[in-house]
């Protein structure tokens, strides 16, 4: 599925060959009502940043093959189909800066029933692009994202392959699901989505990473849930998880407290499924999230269990929204009434406090808000968190959890955005130097 602007984000990447970086690469939709032949293409005027390029330099690739311009228009057998890219190649020696540009577009047209006196329709789109640097030394960070970030935009604009295809797009290799969100037909999806699932794993080279789950407490009105029907809920997605290739699972109980307390009936229900989890080799991981720090009896008891069970299939989540700095003022879905809720204040975790129990941590959830045009992150910092784990050798995945305004296709651009800063990051890691206690900017 297309997105609906003519520049489409993805497909922006710099382009290289044998000796380096050649140009940059753009796709772009049909903005025609109809599909039209090769040869009425008369070019694209492109400006990035202010800089024009000219349209003759331009590479044309439609339908798998690849034309210049008068190749194009000379061209007798090949066509712009409306539901699908062309892919712009743009000459440009040592390609585009990592980070966000400012892209201009002119699409120019001629439409073959229409007097020639009139001249070529001009269909001219404006939009900000990230790219994304390559993911080589990351020093044993991997990428990946949660579907969680596209949420708003999954089903409605894109599907589950678009979703797939983007992640791929920006270079990062894992993808998190919400099981309840994300599997058509949960709790018990069609085996025939099942093997597709499969399928476009390996189309787009994605590693399953985490799946979350709910054990819901409260789901009944006259009582809670006992310890068995929590193990049973558990039991349940670990075996889902584990039939589409996660190793992780996050399930997060129905808690009892504002500071986010899980029901006590956490530990009996997880203690009745770790020698599943040990034979299904999926590491159960509760979170951390805000407004719960690291140092907090929610914490603390989690690694009493670590301890006390000893077992390798009972690890940490951590939530990098614990480490705000600036408060959050978007709103946040089905929460009226109040200017912001617990979860959006700054809680400002020192970055000793993750030092320390890194150990016991076997999955990131990047969580953000908002990166702006410099990439900059207004809410999280990331410089400290990213140095931290470097110093401590800490090595995982790092997947992206967007959680800021839902306006169409801006999760899709924010999750680019974050890639090419941590990435960036994760490139110049020996500048930053963490401190202890350090509590970001």
């Amino acid at each position: 599925m297309l997105e609906r602007p003519i520049i489409q984000q993805r497909g922006f990447r710099n382009t290289t060959d044998d000796t380096g970086v050649k140009g940059f690469q753009l796709q772009l939709r049909n903005p025609n009502y109809r599909g039209v032949a090769g040869s009425l293409v008369d070019g694209a005027d492109v400006s990035v940043d202010g800089r024009t390029f000219p349209r003759q330099a331009q590479r044309w690739t439609l339908q798998g093959r690849t034309f210049t311009l008068d190749e194009l228009r000379a061209s007798t057998d090949v066509r712009w189909q409306l539901d699908e890219p062309a892919t712009l190649f743009v000459p440009h020696p040592d390609g585009l800066s990592a980070g966000v540009h400012h892209i201009e577009v002119a699409v120019h047209l001629r439409r073959p029933y229409i007097p020639e006196i009139a001249g070529p329709s001009v269909f001219r789109s404006t939009t900000t692009a990230t790219i994304v640097p390559d993911t080589t030394a990351t020093g044993g960070l991997r990428h990946g994202v949660s579907l969680y970030s596209y949420s708003g935009d999954l089903y409605t604009s894109m599907t589950l392959e678009d979703a797939m295809a983007d992640i791929a797009d920006l270079g990062a290799t894992g993808i998190e699901i919400l099981g309840e969100a994300n599997i058509p037909g949960y709790p018990h999806p069609d085996p025939a989505w099942t093997d597709t699932w499969h399928r476009l794993l390996d189309r787009y080279g994605l590693t399953p990473t985490n799946y979350g789950s709910w054990v819901d407490t409260a789901m009944w009105r006259d009582r809670d849930l006992t310890a068995e029907e929590g193990r049973a809920q558990l039991e349940r997605d670990l075996r889902t998880a584990e039939r589409l290739g996660f190793t992780s699972i996050r399930p997060k109980f129905g808690v009892v407290t504002p500071e986010l307390d899980p029901h006590p009936v956490w530990q009996p229900a997880v203690e009745r499924v770790l020698d599943l989890a040990a034979d299904l080799d999926i590491v159960i991981c509760p979170e951390i999230h805000s407004p719960t720090p690291i140092k907090h009896p929610v914490t603390q008891a989690y690694l009493d269990f670590i301890d006390r069970t000893g077992s390798d299939h009972f690890k940490l989540l951590v939530d990098t929204g614990i480490f705000q700095t600036a408060p959050v003022d978007d709103g946040h879905e089905g929460f009226e009434g109040k200017k912001r809720p617990p979860f959006l204040e700054p809680l400002a975790v020192p970055m000793s406090d993750l030092t320390d129990v890194l150990p016991h941590v076997h999955f990131i959830q990047a969580k953000f808000f908002e990166i702006d045009d410099r990439l900059t992150d207004l809410h999280i910092p990331w410089p400290e968190i990213i140095a931290t784990l470097r110093t401590a050798g800490w090595q995982g995945w790092l997947s992206s959890e967007y959680e800021g305004r839902r306006e169409p296709y801006r999760g899709r651009d924010q999750v680019r955005r974050q890639h090419a800063l941590l990435r960036t990051l994760s490139h110049d890691a020996a500048r930053w130097k963490p401190t202890a206690g350090a509590r970001g900017h």
